[in-house]
């Protein structure tokens, strides 16, 4: 896969965004900064069909809706002096980064109260805005949250996103012509494409020293702006340090007094920036995967980056250094495996959980995805070409932990075929994702 991107990848949560809007006032759509969100609203500014004529699904009937974005001093300036004001001077509108004044979306409550219109608002946001009660609360009912990601492989392939599908159903045909496709096959490939990540701009960064200088560049706008939009804090010039010790941590059981030590920290300040750092969308704590019923597992959670590239860079990583280095790289490959997961998960209706296992006896799966119906799949990373009976051995405890629930379970590798190993047990290529 080329580490440049056309100017316009076609996003999976475009058609349900579109949708959205058909019968809802406002609609919210959040994720990291740089991940596309500008770029996706812009084409409603536009109307829908000059951007996908060949897709009657995404049809906008309205010629486009006006944009701000909250970028613009004077814009800010009256969304947070004057947040009622400014949303009754428009009639539909989309409002880029709104997390820069919070306060705009309780006022928006007392204009979609006023005219409950469809596809009135459209918000964009580079902050988890509605983990604050007093925000989400207000905006029950009133509002369609969707999560846009870093570009996913299937996006950047220009294909379908139906992994989740076919492991519920268990359709894995032995081959597919998107699994041979040179750009993701062979672990060179796998390598360059897991160190380019899913930021449409990295991506277009030609050498891991202009990715890295990228992420630095990204990371300082983050802790000028954005940190200080959302939390106050004395010590911002230690988030970019917290982010390089969280990235040499990355895919491990999250100890936070560890990561304090390094950066003579306490655990307290540590979770506190931590909290901060997950509602910016760079990391994230995996929970452990549990049930009451089962007392003999790891409750610890793992720590990861929702982008593989960002990790790789803030690590600075090179291609020559992961091939040569298979523990290095099977840690970036599984935090690779966990950003797929997480787009793939964005786009369900239902509300799938993501988890890991881990027994006392140190018996691990990855990856456990929890359906709101129980219904587990088990996924196991191997970075590796072959796949053998023993890699099964975590997904098998998990089966044996689980019984009617368990649908299957899946060893992603670095192959281009789909192999039964018998009892909804299957190797599947990393290329599937």
């Amino acid at each position: 896969m080329p580490t440049t991107t056309p100017n316009l990848i076609h996003r999976h949560v475009t058609r349900r965004v579109s949708q959205s809007l058909q019968d809802t006032p406002a609609v919210f759509v959040y994720g990291p900064r740089q991940c596309g969100k500008t770029t996706l609203v812009k084409q409603f500014a536009q109307g829908m069909d000059s951007s996908f004529p060949d897709d009657p699904a995404l049809h906008d009937p309205s010629e486009g809706m006006p944009y701000l974005t909250l970028d613009d001093p004077a814009v800010l300036d009256a969304a947070r002096n004057d947040p009622v004001g400014m949303l009754r001077q428009l009639d539909i509108a989309i409002i880029d980064e709104v997390q820069r004044a919070p306060q705009l979306l309780l006022a928006l409550k007392l204009s979609i109260d006023e005219d409950r219109r469809p596809g009135r608002f459209l918000l964009t946001g580079s902050a988890n805005l509605l983990a604050l009660p007093q925000i989400a609360d207000s905006l029950a009912g009133r509002m369609e949250v969707h999560t846009l990601l870093p570009l996913s492989q299937s996006e950047l392939l220009g294909r379908p996103s139906d992994f989740l599908q076919r492991a519920q159903a268990q359709d894995w045909p032995i081959s597919r012509p998107e699994w041979v496709t040179p750009a993701v096959n062979g672990e060179a490939n796998m390598v360059l494409n897991a160190l380019a990540g899913g930021y449409p701009e990295m991506r277009s960064r030609a050498s891991p020293a202009r990715r890295s200088a990228w992420a630095k560049a990204y990371i300082q706008t983050l802790v000028e702006r954005d940190v200080q939009d959302i939390a106050q804090i004395e010590h911002r010039h230690h988030i970019p340090r917290l982010l390089e010790v969280a990235a040499a941590h990355c895919g491990q059981l999250f100890n936070a007094a560890q990561i304090g030590g390094q950066l003579l920290m306490d655990t307290r300040t540590v979770e506190k920036y931590l909290g901060i750092l997950e509602k910016l969308f760079l990391v994230q704590r995996l929970p452990a995967w549990g049930r009451n019923e089962l007392g003999r597992l790891i409750k610890t959670p793992k720590l990861h980056f929702l982008d593989a590239g960002l990790q790789a860079a803030l690590m600075r990583l090179t291609p020559d250094l992961l091939i040569k280095n298979r523990d290095r790289w099977g840690s970036t490959l599984e935090t690779w495996v966990y950003a797929e997961l997480r787009k793939i998960l964005s786009l369900n209706d239902d509300a799938w959980y993501l988890a890991h296992y881990r027994d006392k006896d140190q018996v691990e799966v990855d990856f456990v995805l929890e359906s709101p119906m129980r219904e587990i799949i088990g996924v196991e990373v191997k970075a590796a070409a072959t796949v053998q009976a023993r890699d099964f051995k975590g997904l098998r405890r998990l089966q044996a932990h689980t019984g009617k629930d368990f649908i299957t379970g899946i060893v992603l590798y670095d192959g281009d075929k789909a192999l039964s190993f018998g009892d909804g047990m299957w190797a599947v290529p990393l290329a599937a994702l």
